[in-house]
C-alpha cells in the first residue's frame, strides 16, 4: 500500500466557487480545484504524493494517517 492511501482525500462541489474542490485534511492546507471531478481527484492524488515526498526530503515526520476512521458514517451522525 502506498503511503498516500493512508490519507483521506475529499473532492466536493463548492457552490461558492462553482467548481469541484479537492482537499486532504490532516496532511496539507489548500488543495486544488477544477470543473471536472475526476481530474480534480487525480490532481489531488498527485499533490498528496508530492507533499509526502517533501516531508521525507526535509526529514520531517508525516502527520498521523486519516484513513480508516470511518468519517463518512460519522458525518451521517452529525446531520
Amino acid at each position: 500500500m502506498k503511503t498516500s492511501a493512508q490519507y483521506v482525500k475529499i473532492v466536493e462541489w463548492s457552490e461558492e466557487d462553482q467548481c469541484f474542490v479537492g482537499s486532504c485534511p490532516g496532511l496539507l492546507y489548500g488543495g486544488c480545484h477544477g470543473d471536472n471531478e475526476q481530474e480534480v481527484f487525480s490532481e489531488l492524488c498527485r499533490i498528496v504524493e508530492e507533499t509526502i515526498n517533501l516531508y521525507r526530503r526535509d526529514g520531517r515526520s508525516l502527520p498521523s494517517p486519516t484513513s480508516g476512521k470511518d468519517y463518512a458514517n460519522k458525518m451521517l451522525d452529525i446531520v
